[in-house]
């Protein structure tokens, strides 16, 4: 899978390990930075993933931050991006499942690691159940 991935730099040691997880189970993965734990601005690094997602040029993304909360309010303003903050597996679960979601936010302060892995592993994995929602969203947005 074609990936995008973005950070400022409160999510940055969490970015690095998910590329070279991603890297590992061989997904093609463009890196948007940033590229330290410096203090940066989130919303510059975090829109372009967004973007690249909404073009069609990767097939899903992921945004990190502190909480992962700002990160998913700038991917949310790009129309075409359904980005969930997901700090569970079920959260992860049901974006994909129920909402078609093609970005997932993760907060390195409020979580382990290993639960940001899994919830990326499950982002990954699980299929989109139905377009019976997605129909109508788009109706709304004509």
């Amino acid at each position: 899978m074609k990936m995008a991935i973005g950070s400022d730099h409160a999510g940055f040691e969490y970015k690095e390990k998910i590329i070279d997880y991603l890297d590992r189970e061989g997904h093609q993965v463009k890196d948007f930075g940033t590229d330290s734990t410096d203090p940066v601005d989130y919303p510059l690094f975090i829109y372009p993933v967004a973007r690249a997602v909404a073009s069609g040029e990767y097939e899903r993304g992921v945004v990190l931050g502190g909480s992962g909360n700002g990160e998913a309010m700038v991917a949310n303003r790009v129309p075409g991006i359904r980005c969930a903050f997901c700090n569970t597996v079920e959260l992860a679960r049901l974006a994909r499942e129920h909402n078609d979601a093609n970005l997932i936010s993760l907060g390195q302060r409020i979580m382990p690691f290993g639960t940001a892995l899994a919830c990326l592993q499950v982002f990954l994995k699980t299929p989109f159940a139905g377009g019976r929602h997605r129909n109508r969203i788009e109706l709304i947005d004509r």
